[in-house]
């Protein structure tokens, strides 16, 4: 096992042995990503980064094209020469050569919408939160933009799709599942959602969802209807260490949402980010009290042998990557 926390001030690498170390802490971290063979990191201060040795290095790449700040990061499911980045102001890059070199995709602020498009913390702009390939068309992707849309392509960026009037609007992760297709799920800042029809159209199963603003979603492996999500009441007490007060949820099929213990949650505790394991109920969990890993899709959780910085108890979890 391989394993990348991203926080704000550094990316922590490990494995079953426990932390080879921390990365790039001269950096302010906003995503990472990893394939067997590469790692990917995307900073708000300096753009993108890889890794070819197992995290053991970084060294900076598509410094040439892409010049915004990257918010967020993915690699085609079936393909890992083929990577996407999202960035602040929103722009979306892909790379079919693992990363050495990157082409924009043109047309995502030309939509209809875009006017409407703005980050509250930074109204002047917004950015491209998340971009999830569809595991069953590599051409088709969903884009969050924090915060205004949730928008599609189906021809890799060619053209793009605007949003849709029963998709959230402040979208911070989706995800998909290999065994059901043309279903999405999303976590956003204004509730979670779900689609069963590519995203054309959305429902919200809020029925034991006590908090609301939600943060990361991830499914079972085995279970595409095993659904785990983080949330909080709200930004302030999703992100800010001093006000934290963030929890986890459980929806399976046909079953209302039901609070999980078994990892942090509650006071002092920063919102989660999940990651997809390989097999059963393996998920995996990032916080600002450290990592932790279920194999009963969040029944129980066992917290894995990390050296964990005093520095990340004050921080949020930026993004979460998981090789077997």
């Amino acid at each position: 096992m391989e394993l990348y926390a991203a926080m704000r001030s550094g990316l922590l690498v490990a494995d079953e042995t426990g932390t080879k170390g921390v990365r790039l802490d001269d950096h302010d971290l906003e995503c990472v990503a990893a394939t067997a063979d590469r790692v990917f990191c995307g900073t708000f201060d300096a753009g993108l980064f890889r890794s070819e040795d197992g995290g053991e290095t970084f060294h900076p790449v598509g410094e040439e094209t892409i010049r915004e700040s990257v918010m967020s990061l993915a690699v085609d499911p079936d393909d890992p020469e083929t990577a996407w980045v999202g960035t602040e102001p929103s722009a979306v890059y892909r790379s079919t050569d693992g990363g050495d070199s990157w082409e924009r995709r043109e047309g995502l602020t030309d939509l209809p919408s875009e006017p409407q498009w703005s980050f509250p913390p930074r109204p002047h702009t917004h950015h491209v939160r998340w971009v999830e390939p569809d595991p069953h068309d590599p051409e088709h992707l969903y884009v969050g933009i924090e915060a205004g849309a949730l928008v599609q392509t189906h021809d890799a960026g060619e053209t793009w799709e605007d949003r849709v009037s029963s998709a959230r609007r402040d979208n911070h992760s989706l995800t998909t599942h290999p065994d059901a297709a043309d279903r999405v799920w999303s976590a956003a800042g204004d509730g979670y959602a779900e689609s069963d029809d590519g995203g054309e159209t959305w429902e919200y199963p809020q029925d034991g969802l006590d908090h609301r603003y939600c943060w990361s979603v991830a499914l079972a492996p085995d279970d595409p209807d095993t659904v785990l999500l983080s949330s909080a009441s709200g930004p302030r007490t999703a992100h800010n260490a001093s006000a934290a007060e963030s929890y986890v949820y459980r929806k399976r099929d046909g079953e209302p949402w039901e609070r999980l213990d078994g990892l942090p949650t509650g006071e002092g505790v920063t919102r989660t980010v999940f990651e997809s394991g390989t097999a059963g109920g393996e998920l995996y969990a990032v916080n600002n009290r450290g990592l932790y890993r279920t194999e009963d899709a969040g029944t129980t959780w066992d917290e894995l042998d990390a050296e964990w910085p005093a520095e990340f108890e004050r921080e949020t979890a930026r993004g979460l990557a998981v090789l077997p």
